[in-house]
C-alpha cells in the first residue's frame, strides 16, 4: 500500500469549515486527501485549500473529466496545482460519463478512449515544458507552452473501467483510478494494469457508510448505486464484470422511468458486494481487503448516514 485517502469536501459541511479535520488527518494516518468533480465542487479549488491546510498530504484529482476544459487551461490548471504542492499532486483524469459531459455540460461524448488518450499524451508534453503543436486525433494544439511549467510535473492516472482503459492507464501513465468495485474486482482489473510494469499504482474510490445500522445504510448505498449503475458506462463495467442479472431489476424499471421501483429491485448482494458498511473494525477489515487484493490507494468516499465526516474520518483511520 502506497497510501490510504479520503474523499474530500466533505458532505454537509462548507467547504470554509473543514480545515481542522483536514489538519487533522495526517495524525490520524491519512497520507492522501483526493478530490472529484461532478456536480458539487471543481477539482482543483478544495485541494489548492488542503494543499495550505496539510502540507504533509498528497492531494488528488478523482477525477478531471478530459471533455469539460481544452487543452491548455486542464495543463494550466494541473500545473497550477503542482507548483502550490510540488512533488505531492497526482492529476487524475478520465473520460468521465454522457451524463457530466453530455447532458451537464453540452459537450459530445464521442471517442472516450482516444480522447483520454490524446489528453494523456499532450499533457505529459506540456507538463515538461515543451512547447506543443500536434495533430492529435481528437483535438489540435498549435503553439502552446507553459510560460511556468511546473518543477516536478505531476504523476497522471487514467479512470479505467474495462481492458481497454486500464492498459492504457498501465502502458503510459502512471497507474489506475479504479471506481465501483468490489475486492474481488481487483483481480480482474489489476492484471490489466500491471501487464506490463507489477509496481503501476491503482487507487480505489471505496463507497463506506459507516454505521451498524444496516437498513439506513442499505438504503443510502442504494441511491448512490442507482445514480451510478445506470450510466452507461458503469452499466456496460458492471456487465462486463458478470452483474448483468443482479442488475436487471433496476435497470429495467430505471428505462422504464420508475425510479422508486429501480432502488427497491436492487438486491442486497448487490449493495453488500459494492458498499462498504458495518462497525469501523469491520469497514476497515473490508478496506484492507482491497488492499490485500492488489489496490495500492484506497481512497475513502464517505456516504451521509448520519455520523459526521470528523467522527468517520476517525473511525475509519488506518490502524
Amino acid at each position: 500500500m502506497t497510501g490510504y485517502g479520503i474523499t474530500f469536501p466533505f458532505e454537509g459541511v462548507p467547504l470554509i469549515e473543514q480545515r481542522d479535520l483536514v489538519e487533522r488527518l495526517p495524525d490520524l494516518g491519512y497520507t492522501d486527501l483526493w478530490s472529484a468533480e461532478s456536480h458539487a465542487t471543481d477539482g482543483f479549488t478544495p485541494l489548492a485549500l488542503a494543499s495550505v491546510w496539510a502540507p504533509r498530504l498528497r492531494l488528488g484529482t478523482a477525477i478531471i473529466p478530459v471533455y469539460t476544459r481544452g487543452p491548455a487551461t486542464l495543463a494550466m490548471s494541473a500545473a497550477t496545482m503542482a507548483a502550490a504542492a510540488p512533488g505531492r499532486f497526482v492529476l487524475g483524469i478520465g473520460s468521465s460519463s454522457n451524463v457530466i459531459v453530455e447532458q451537464w455540460n453540452d459537450v459530445p461524448f464521442e471517442s472516450p478512449y482516444q480522447k483520454v488518450r490524446d489528453m494523456l499524451r499532450f499533457l505529459r508534453a506540456a507538463l515538461s515544458g515543451e512547447k506543443v503543436t500536434e495533430n492529435y486525433e481528437t483535438f489540435s494544439v498549435k503553439g502552446f507552452r507553459l510560460n511556468t511549467p511546473p518543477e516536478v510535473p505531476p504523476r497522471i492516472l487514467i479512470a479505467a473501467l474495462r481492458s481497454g482503459m486500464l492498459r492504457l492507464a498501465g502502458r503510459e501513465a502512471d497507474g489506475a483510478i479504479v471506481n465501483w468495485l468490489s475486492p474481488e474486482d481487483v483481480s480482474t482489473v489489476a492484471p490489466y494494469v500491471r501487464e506490463d510494469n507489477p509496481d503501476k499504482e491503482i487507487a480505489a474510490r471505496i463507497f463506506v457508510a459507516p454505521t451498524a445500522d444496516v437498513e439506513p445504510a442499505r438504503t443510502i448505498a442504494r441511491f448512490a448505486i442507482a445514480a451510478y449503475l445506470t450510466v452507461p458506462v458503469y452499466r456496460a463495467f458492471h456487465e462486463w464484470l458478470g452483474r448483468t442479472e443482479l442488475m436487471a431489476g433496476m435497470q429495467d424499471a430505471w428505462a422504464a422511468g420508475d425510479r422508486k421501483g429501480a432502488l427497491t429491485a436492487i438486491p442486497d448482494e448487490l449493495v453488500d458486494t459494492l458498499v462498504v458498511h458495518g462497525e469501523p473494525a469491520a469497514c476497515r477489515e473490508r478496506i484492507q481487503a482491497y488492499v490485500e487484493a492488489g489496490i495500492t490507494t484506497p481512497v475513502i468516499a464517505l456516504l451521509p448516514v448520519g455520523v459526521s465526516p470528523t467522527q468517520a474520518a476517525a473511525d475509519l483511520a488506518p490502524r
